[in-house]
């Protein structure tokens, strides 16, 4: 898919859908920075892979620039972003969630992609490149309970429309891909019940929730040459999920 020798910054690279993608793209030959406010965990997966870690609070502009900047002096001209770091921020009712949650939801979910992706940008300016944004099904389709991360990931298939429009000009696409569930540590909580597992498998038509395997290609077509006339695209990988209204 074209990454020998390419550079790639992978943020939330320390969790599960970020680990995945950091590994994969390393193992076709990219060069990979391996972001993430957990600078253990990056640590960690950058000496499994070959990776450079880099320590990135997504929610700070400073460290955003600096976690840029390091790559860049350390690697060499940033080629692809795949901006994976998220939180879904617990969960509840709308008239009972605290507004700390939303807070918290917010700034990494929407701040953080607002800042990473125009980091990338700059970065990429000129050169061209690709952006990958990290969304969600519930974007679109609402679950109760989760009302102020959906409300954050419809921000981001909002961003990603509107850097797609804006970068093209510079030679920078930028798309998303929009995943229901997901099986990693993160939500192993939230899908240990078998009543919460059935609650997401029957609104599944594939009868199943994600495994990190099942988004990984999609973020490598969508971050390759080999999708160099696709930008602005939110691709749904939820098993069917939106089908269903």
């Amino acid at each position: 898919m074209g990454f020998d020798g390419r550079i790639a910054l992978v943020t939330g690279a320390a969790g599960g859908i970020g680990g995945a993608i950091a590994t994969a793209m390393a193992g076709l030959g990219a060069r990979v920075a391996v972001a993430d406010v957990d600078g253990d965990g990056a640590a960690r997966l950058a000496g499994g892979i070959g990776g450079l870690a880099v320590p990135m609070d997504v929610r700070d502009e400073e460290s955003v620039r600096a976690g840029f900047a390091r790559a860049t002096a350390e690697l060499g001209p940033v080629d692809v972003v795949v901006h994976a770091a998220g939180v879904v921020g617990g969960g509840g009712p709308l008239l009972t969630i605290p507004v700390d949650a939303l807070d918290t939801v917010l700034a990494v979910n929407v701040r953080g992609t607002f800042l990473v992706t125009r980091a990338a940008a700059e970065a990429m300016s000129g050169r061209g490149g690709a952006i990958v944004h990290i969304s969600s099904a519930g974007a679109v389709q609402p679950t109760v309970g989760l009302g102020h991360y959906e409300a954050s990931k419809a921000a981001v298939n909002a961003l990603t429309r509107s850097a797609a429009l804006e970068f093209a000009p510079l030679g920078v696409r930028v798309n998303a891909v929009a995943p229901g569930p997901v099986e990693t540590p993160l939500t192993a909580a939230a899908l240990a019940s078998p009543e919460a597992r059935a609650f997401w498998t029957e609104r599944i038509p594939l009868g199943r929730v994600a495994t990190t395997a099942d988004l990984v290609p999609a973020v490598l077509l969508l971050a390759s040459p080999d999708s160099a006339h696709i930008t602005g695209t939110v691709l749904p990988i939820d098993g069917g999920q939106l089908l269903k209204g």
